[in-house]
């Protein structure tokens, strides 16, 4: 932790309501604090320069064992993109899944300062942990995967919220976890007998549990507990044509709930104002009835989201380019291991989920991929309201994080995105509404869907994601002076945002034009809730009971807490 001045500085901070303003940022002990006479400070002339809090990232998949395994089925990564040894930093390699030095070192470059893990299996936390502490500079978190849980299939089956929602605190306390994840809910359990489930309605095998009634009790529990998050949902029949039909009823589930978020001691902060958050929008956003008339799904999205106050989404776009294809749903990832072949891994995890893994490649002759392209970028320039949408590109499912310059710069620029429809499949703009947004972006918006709505949305405003006194000291220098910004030059965006000037961490200088000059270790965010002690006693004799179907001991099931650097919790719902 250090002591910074940043002065003269172009600062864009949403949460604040700052737009831009000519402003200091004074740091101290690696928090923003009031002015002060700072003769001890580092001090930065920001003159012509653009301010903003280090960048967050919601959504990402960067630890555990589906990511490890994507690094071993992408050996080209790893002597295609290297980045060797300094005497401050590690070496490291890989492009669409970095080792996990190297994707610490490519956040800060970018300006990031925090991300989290989107995906994170009971029985693979103690992996992802490791990962996590691997990884310098950035804090960092993990959402824990129950769509499919035996325990709170049954429960929910039972009407008995309650207990579940006792599992869920356990849960996230024994994984050192951060919020409920739910994926292709009902529907990967029945793929560990080779099947699925096709709408809200349609009940699994052995479990006889539906979708929706997965969705809603999860999303009960979520609010129950007051969790920092809402329900993170990777709705139903992702990928498919018409998928966005789906997507929207599923939406529609929690609508008549009430955010309850409760962080003790944290209450005056931005809260989320959601009770869904929908992942990877692009990919559940698909229209038509097959792949001959495929189509954007994204108005129907967006008409939704525009209509409701209680949904927010990240976009998941593909920026075209190599990918890795990881998901915690089975049968999606079989479906298009049989659409497109190569590489491809699957596995079921005992009582708790799935996950498959596949090498891929978009491109901008295919006319599906062309779509999927534009349907990212409609996700967020059709929605009306910024603080409903994230960028995100469902790292590395849709691209690697890497590329977020490149989608800021489509985002901000009308003619990088005709520039780029140019060169791509005809059904780019004959299947999408692309072609006739003339909306850009500019650096508020930006700071909203890259910072400020990130850290609303899961529940960390009231110490990242803005640059008010008592933040963390994370900033963000870009070398781009507003009042000389071109959008039509949206190369020189893409370059800028590609490499800042500065990205601060905690007071610390760790990235300057690219170089990394610090290191430090980040923090791990989790939640500790509590539940009625009786009840949460009666859950866990029942766990014990069930854990003869797992293939390991109950005793070895938590994570201990020496797995974690720097240990963060975040209590919620403590009165009990």
């Amino acid at each position: 932790m250090g002591d910074i001045i940043i002065k003269n500085g172009y600062v864009f901070d949403p949460i604040n309501n700052i737009n831009g303003e000519v402003m200091d940022i004074f740091i101290k002990d690696g928090k923003v604090v009031e002015e002060y006479d700072g003769k001890d400070a580092k001090v930065i002339d920001a003159r012509g320069k653009t301010v903003m809090p280090g960048g967050v990232d919601s959504h990402s998949h960067v630890a555990g064992a589906k990511v490890n395994r994507g690094r071993i089925m992408r050996p080209e990564d790893h002597y295609q993109w290297v980045r060797s040894k300094t005497d401050i930093a590690h070496s490291g390699t890989g492009y669409t899944v970095p080792s996990v030095y190297l994707q610490g070192y490519e956040y800060a470059t970018m300006g990031y300062t925090t991300v989290f893990e989107a995906a994170m299996p009971p029985l693979e936390a103690r992996h992802t942990h490791e990962e996590m502490k691997a990884t310098p500079i950035v804090d960092m978190g993990a959402y824990l995967v129950f769509g499919n849980n035996w325990f709170i299939m049954r429960y929910l089956r039972e009407g008995d919220i309650e207990k579940a929602a006792a599992y869920v605190s356990w849960m996230l306390r024994a994984h050192k976890a951060y919020g409920i994840k739910c994926v292709n809910p009902a529907g990967v359990e029945s793929w560990g007998w080779a099947k699925n489930v096709h709408s809200l309605d349609e009940p699994n095998i052995h479990f006889e549990i539906t979708p929706c009634e997965i969705i809603r009790g999860l999303a009960e529990v979520n609010e129950l507990l007051g969790l920092p998050i809402s329900l993170h949902l990777h709705a139903n029949n992702l990928g498919h044509p018409g998928c966005w039909e789906i997507t929207r009823e599923s939406l529609k589930i929690p609508s008549d709930l009430e955010p309850q978020m409760k962080i003790e001691g944290e209450q005056d902060f931005e809260k989320r104002t959601q009770t869904v958050y929908l992942a990877h929008a692009q990919f559940n956003a698909f229209g038509g009835t097959s792949w001959r008339d495929f189509e954007s799904g994204a108005k129907g999205i967006v008409d939704y989201v525009n209509s409701a106050d209680h949904v927010v989404i990240d976009n998941g776009a593909v920026p075209f380019g190599p990918a890795t294809v990881m998901t915690g749903d089975g049968p999606a990832i079989f479906d298009l291991y049989k659409l497109v072949g190569g590489k491809w891994s699957n596995s079921d995890i005992e009582l708790e989920c799935g996950a498959g893994v596949l090498t891929f490649t978009y491109l901008k002759s295919n006319p599906v991929h062309s779509v999927q392209w534009a349907i990212g970028l409609e996700l967020i320039l059709m929605i009306k309201d910024m603080w409903k949408c994230i960028l995100t590109t469902d790292h590395p499912n849709g691209g690697p994080f890497v590329k977020y310059p490149s989608l800021i710069a489509w985002l901000m620029s009308e003619k990088a995105r005709n520039d780029t429809l140019e060169t791509c499949h005809k059904w780019a703009s004959e299947k999408s509404e692309i072609a006739t947004i003339d909306r850009e972006l500019d650096l508020y918006d930006v700071a909203i869907i890259t910072r400020a709505n990130p850290a609303k949305t899961i529940g960390i405003a009231y110490r990242k994601g803005h640059l008010g006194v008592g933040a963390d000291g994370d900033v963000t220098i870009y070398d781009i002076d507003p009042t000389t910004l071109d959008s039509s030059n949206y190369t020189e965006i893409e370059k800028k945002f590609r490499i800042a000037e500065y990205t601060i961490k905690e007071g610390e200088i760790v990235a300057h034009k690219g170089e990394i000059t610090s290191a430090p270790t980040g923090r791990i965010f989790y939640t500790e809730s509590k539940v009625n002690e009786e009840i949460e006693r009666d859950v866990l004799a029942d766990v014990r009971e069930w854990f003869k179907y797992y293939t390991l001991g109950f005793e070895n099931y938590p994570v201990d807490e020496r797995y974690l650097r720097r240990p963060t919790p975040i209590k919620v719902n403590m009165e009990g």
